[in-house]
């Protein structure tokens, strides 16, 4: 028997997805999230300041708001591990910004979908858009969500970077979610104890207000003064979680596009000692643009505080007079730091 009229091969589509750059993909159907999911999370409070979070919720919990008639979500993955050098800067932040390497190889899938079936209408997103990446992959069948409420995958573990194609037509066969979906952690808890700051809350549940990535990328007012001392060699991003992850053991390298580029590779102290121009020249294209420079230096202030980093001292006493007022605060502490009695 053949396929329904209108009705699209779903192994054709991710096979297109694969050429198309994409490590990983699934089909599942366009179906609404309990809102509990999102809802509960943002009554606790948990996201911090991202008041964006707040905004367009029915957007995410279904995603035929977005595309009206949507039948199917094409989730896509692509890994992203490229090195295990001592870094300050998150594994997926030492290249190229992620978003624009998904967006390059979304734009290429969507061209020639359409071009295949003409009659279909599509939806990309690439993490900035009101979609659920993560929910969308577990149904289609890409792997699940750990303790630690990352997306590990049984290939690339949690190394792992996401984006969705939502499409106004049935596919042939759809996904099983993973039958390891909320089991695949066992008993094990060492992402929950690994954390230096007790962000993770409960199981699959991150609490922004203290989570380091949040503290370091979104959070352009000061850290809060308990969390500091816990951000030795974190300048942007944090990576703990995923270290210590028993099924982060065997990493896959990643394609030469998720390369290391040259502010990958700079220290803690090197990055706090920036100048306009050397920022200029290493931050178009990554991702620490999005903390911006002040952010940047006043993060690696406080990482050298947190290291007690005694040959930082004139770097620090320098910044601590910077104009920026929160790099100039964050030096003042870290120097503090260096004064204290350990």
């Amino acid at each position: 028997m053949g396929r329904a009229e209108g009705v699209i091969s779903s192994a054709e589509l991710m096979g297109l997805a694969t050429r198309a750059g994409f490590d990983l993909a699934g089909c599942a159907r366009a179906e609404p999230i309990p809102p509990s999911v999102l809802q509960d999370w943002l009554a606790a409070g948990h996201h911090a300041d991202l008041d964006w979070m707040e905004g367009r919720v029915a957007e995410r919990l279904d995603v035929t708001a977005l595309l009206p008639g949507a039948k199917t979500v094409l989730a896509l993955a692509c890994n992203y591990w490229r090195t295990d050098e001592p870094s300050p800067i998150a594994r997926y932040a030492r290249g190229r910004d992620y978003h624009a390497t998904l967006r390059d190889r979304l734009r290429n899938l969507r061209r020639t979908v359409r071009e295949r079936w003409p009659h279909v209408k599509d939806y990309g997103s690439v993490d900035a858009n009101p979609v659920m990446e993560k929910v969308h992959a577990v149904r289609a069948g890409l792997g699940t969500v750990g303790k630690n409420a990352c997306f590990i995958t049984p290939r690339f573990g949690s190394w792992v970077v996401l984006a969705t194609m939502v499409l106004d037509a049935e596919v042939d066969a759809y996904a099983h979610p993973s039958a390891a979906d909320g089991e695949v952690c066992g008993r094990c808890r060492i992402c929950l104890d690994a954390c230096p700051t007790g962000a993770l809350v409960a199981d699959k549940v991150v609490d922004a207000r203290a989570c380091l990535s949040y503290q370091t990328i979104e959070n352009e007012a000061a850290v809060p003064e308990p969390l500091r001392a816990a951000m030795t060699q974190i300048t942007f991003g944090c990576d703990i979680c995923q270290d210590v992850c028993p099924l982060n053991v065997t990493p896959v390298l990643a394609q030469e596009r998720f390369a290391v580029r040259p502010h990958g590779s700079l220290t803690a102290r090197a990055l706090a000692a920036l100048s306009q121009a050397e920022w200029h020249q290493v931050a178009p294209g990554s991702p620490l643009a999005r903390a911006g420079y002040d952010g940047v230096r006043r993060n690696a202030a406080y990482a050298l505080g947190a290291a007690r980093d005694a040959l930082a001292r004139p770097l620090l006493e320098r910044l601590s007079a910077d104009a920026s007022q929160k790099v100039a605060e964050a030096a003042r502490w870290a120097l503090d730091r260096l004064d204290a009695k350990v």
